[in-house]
C-alpha cells in the first residue's frame, strides 16, 4: 500500500483541511506539481484545537444575537468591501456609497494586496460609517494569541459576524518575502470565534476537489461552531441547491453572485481559477453595448435565483475593480435597490 502523504506537507499547515483552492486536477493551489496533500485522505472529523483543552463558549454578543434574528425575519444583500488596502478615504467613500443601501459589507482582504489594516481597525472605520460590518479573518498572518485579540476586538466593535477563512499563502501576492503563519487553520478558528460569542460564517467551494467531499467538509466546520456558509461561486443557483441538499445540515446559506460590470472586473473573476461562474456570464457582459447595464442586470437575476432556494438566508454580491472601487460600489448599491 503507497503511503499516504505527510499532512505537515501541506504548505498552509491546515489539519483540518483541504482549502477551498484545490486546483480542478486536484493540485495545491501553491505548488501546482503536487497534489493536495488532503485529496487521498478522508474527510478530517472535528476533535478540537489542540485536543484536550476544550473551549468554553460565551454568550452571544449584543450585535450577534441581532443578526440571527434578523437573517431569520428576512434575507440580507451583502456586499464585498471594494475599498483600496491601507486606504481610509477609499474606505470612508466606499462606505457612504454602500450605507443605506446593503444590510452589511463583508470586510475582507483584498485579493492584490497582502498588506491590510487590522480586521478590528477596518471594522471600527466601517462601524463609524453606520454600516454593519461582516468582517473576514484569516490566519496567513497571525497566530493563535493574535487571532484571540482580534477576535475580543471585534466583539467591542460590535460587528454582525466573523469570516474564518485559512487564507492566501504569502507566495501568491505581492508578498513573497512575507513569513506565513497558519498556527491555525479556518475550522480552527471558527471554535475560537464562537466561543467569543460572534456570528460565525465560513465559506464552502462546491466547485473544487474533492466534489464528492465538501458537503461533509462544511459539516465539520458545523461541528465546530460555525452558523453561516458563504458559498463560492459554483455556477449558478443549481449547483447551490445541489450542495445545500447535500449537506443535509441546519446551517443558513449566503451565496455568492458575481458583480461583474465591465472587462477589468470580469478579469479579476476569471483570474480566481477555482471558481465557475454561470455558463455565458462573462461572454455576455464583454460583448453587452453596455457592459455595466448587463452585469448589474445579470446579478440581479441570479440574486433572485439564489434567494429562492431553501436554506438561503442572503446573497453576497461578490467581486471588485482596482482602481474603479466607488463606481464598483455604486453598482453594488444599484443591484441592492432593484433585489429591494
Amino acid at each position: 500500500m503507497q503511503a499516504l502523504p505527510l499532512l505537515d506537507t501541506c504548505p498552509k499547515r491546515m489539519e483540518y483541511g483541504p482549502c477551498g483552492g484545490v486546483g480542478f486536477d486536484g493540485s495545491c493551489e501553491i505548488d501546482a506539481e503536487h497534489a493536495c496533500t488532503f485529496l487521498p485522505r478522508a474527510t478530517v472529523p472535528w476533535a478540537g484545537i489542540d485536543r484536550t483543552t476544550p473551549v468554553h463558549l460565551t454568550p452571544r454578543t449584543a450585535a450577534a444575537a441581532e443578526t440571527l434574528a434578523s437573517l431569520s425575519a428576512r434575507p440580507w444583500i451583502v456586499a464585498d468591501l471594494p475599498a483600496r488596502a491601507l486606504s481610509v478615504a477609499s474606505i470612508d467613500a466606499c462606505a457612504a456609497i454602500l450605507s443605506g443601501e446593503v444590510d452589511a459589507v463583508l470586510a475582507g482582504d483584498a485579493g492584490s494586496a497582502r498588506v491590510q489594516f487590522p480586521p478590528a481597525y477596518r471594522a471600527h472605520l466601517l462601524r463609524r460609517a453606520g454600516l454593519r460590518v461582516w468582517t473576514g479573518l484569516n490566519m496567513r498572518d497571525r497566530n493563535r494569541v493574535a487571532i484571540e485579540g482580534e477576535l475580543a476586538a471585534l466583539a467591542v466593535e460590535g460587528v454582525a459576524g466573523v469570516h474564518c477563512v485559512t487564507g492566501d499563502h504569502t507566495r501568491t501576492g505581492h508578498r513573497p518575502d512575507a513569513a506565513p503563519v497558519f498556527d491555525l487553520d479556518s475550522t480552527e478558528a471558527t471554535a475560537l470565534a464562537r466561543a467569543a460569542g460572534h456570528v460565525v460564517s465560513v465559506a464552502a467551494s462546491p466547485a473544487a476537489p474533492p466534489v464528492e467531499r465538501r458537503a461533509a467538509r462544511l459539516r465539520e466546520k458545523l461541528r465546530a461552531g460555525a452558523d453561516v456558509c458563504f458559498v463560492n461561486h459554483a455556477g449558478g443557483a443549481d449547483p447551490v441547491r445541489r450542495f445545500i441538499d447535500s449537506v443535509a445540515a441546519p446551517v443558513r446559506f449566503i451565496p455568492c453572485v458575481p458583480v461583474v460590470v465591465d472587462h477589468a472586473s470580469a478579469d479579476l473573476l476569471e483570474s480566481f481559477t477555482t471558481l465557475v461562474l454561470p455558463e455565458g456570464f462573462l461572454p455576455r457582459v464583454r460583448s453587452a453595448h453596455d457592459p455595466r447595464a448587463e452585469g448589474i442586470a445579470l446579478a440581479v437575476a441570479l440574486a433572485e435565483e439564489m434567494l429562492a432556494l431553501p436554506g438561503v438566508v442572503g446573497v453576497n454580491l461578490s467581486g471588485g475593480r482596482d482602481g474603479g472601487e466607488e463606481a464598483f460600489a455604486e453598482a453594488q448599491a444599484e443591484i441592492a435597490r432593484r433585489l429591494r
